[in-house]
This record gives structure tokens, sequence and C-alpha cells, in this order.
């Protein structure tokens, strides 16, 4: 089974749906002109298509871009409602939680505290 490793640290979920004709060339393009990064660093760019019952996830190893995709048969992932343009960055450990069907936005994390005493 391949699955994106727990401790990758750069992952960027594109929000908006992307149009899944677009292979390697396309999506690395939009990369760089569309979300203004550049493709070839250590990260991993997620996209997903109007349905959301697909996602791409497009990242450059060593000497060449590789091109990785998740098809669901009855579900759909749950992505971002509260921002409708961009990337939000997460890390792998996220990523696997929305490749598992989490919904990450739903319920938010307990908030830190900070303590000057006991």
């Amino acid at each position: 089974m391949m699955r994106p490793r727990h401790d990758i640290k750069n992952v960027f979920l594109c929000v908006p749906p992307m149009d899944f004709r677009r292979s390697i060339n396309g999506l690395s393009q939009v990369v760089q002109s569309v979300l203004g990064m550049d493709p070839f660093q250590e990260a991993l760019f997620v996209f997903t298509n109007r349905d959301r019952d697909k996602i791409k996830i497009l990242y450059w190893e060593r000497n060449g871009f590789c091109l990785w995709q998740k098809r669901l048969e009855r579900e759909r992932f749950k992505w971002p409602t509260h921002v409708s343009d961009g990337t939000i960055t997460m890390d792998g450990e996220m990523l696997n939680w929305l490749l598992d069907g989490f919904d990450l936005w739903r319920s938010p994390p307990h908030k830190s505290l900070f303590f000057r005493s006991v």
C-alpha cells in the first residue's frame, strides 16, 4: 500500500476544485502560476475534483514529478468550507486523516494553555 508518510512537514491543500483532466504538467503549472509556489520544493500538493470523490497528490522526487490518485467509490472527501480560495497548510498525519475520511474542519483541536506557575 502506498500512503504519504506521517512525518511529512509541508502538505499544501489546494482549496478550489480542479479539473481532473489535468495531469502532471497542468497541476505543476497550477502550483507555480496560480498558487505562486515552487512545485520543486519538498512538499505535497493536494487537489480534489468538484464532486470531492477524487484526490490527486503531486510532488517532486529527486529527478521527476510523481502523481498519486485516490478515487472513492461511494463517499466524498471532507474539504474545507471556511476558505474558498488559496491553500491550507497541513502535515502528513493530517493528510492521512483526510484520506481516511475525517473532517478536519468540523471539530477544532483543544486550545493550548500556557501557565507561569503551578
